[in-house]
C-alpha cells in the first residue's frame, strides 16, 4: 500500500514469474499469452561481436539483436517480413542497391526475399520482428550468421 494524503491506494504490479533461462519455443505449439522479460531469455552467442535474443509466438518472432561496432551480419535473404527497429547505436544496411545507415529511433521494413546485409557502426541494440518465424533461427541452423558457411 501507498499512503497518498486522506487515503490509502492499493497499487498492484504483476511481475513475471521467476524461472530458469528460457529459450524460443518449437514451432506448431498453441499459442498462449507470454509476458516475458528480455533478462529471463537465454542470451545467444552466435559470434564475436554478436548475440541475440528470441521469443517465437505462433505466427511472429521478436529478437532482440546485440551488435558491437564492426559487427556484420553477411549478405542473404529470406522469405520472411522483416521489420528492424534500432533501439540504441546505428547500423549500415546494403539493401535494394541502396546503403541506408538506420540509427536509434528508426525503422526499416524489409520485404520478403529482399537481400541485404548490415554492419554496426555504434555499439547497437535492435528489435527485429520477422513473420513467418524464422525456422532457422529457432533450429540454430543460421550459419550464415555463425560465421559458418
Amino acid at each position: 500500500m501507498t499512503k497518498s494524503p486522506g487515503r490509502n491506494v492499493k497499487k498492484s504490479v504483476v511481475k513475471p514469474k521467476a524461472s530458469k533461462k528460457r529459450s524460443a519455443r518449437k514451432a506448431g505449439s498453441p499459442a498462449e499469452l507470454k509476458y516475458i522479460a528480455w533478462s529471463s531469455i537465454e542470451l545467444e552467442e552466435l559470434k564475436p561481436l554478436l548475440q541475440r535474443q528470441l521469443i517465437v509466438g505462433q505466427n511472429i518472432m521478436v529478437a532482440r539483436i546485440l551488435l558491437q561496432k564492426g559487427a556484420t551480419v553477411p549478405e542473404h535473404s529470406h522469405h520472411n517480413e522483416q521489420v528492424s527497429c534500432i533501439l540504441e547505436g546505428a547500423l549500415r544496411f546494403w539493401i535494394d542497391g541502396r546503403e541506408i545507415v538506420v540509427k536509434g529511433g528508426e525503422v526499416l521494413a524489409i520485404p520478403p526475399h529482399m537481400p541485404h546485409q548490415a554492419e554496426a557502426i555504434e555499439d547497437t541494440v535492435a528489435i527485429d520482428v520477422f513473420n513467418p518465424p524464422r525456422a532457422d533461427w529457432i533450429n540454430k541452423t543460421d550459419q550464415y550468421l555463425r560465421g559458418g558457411k
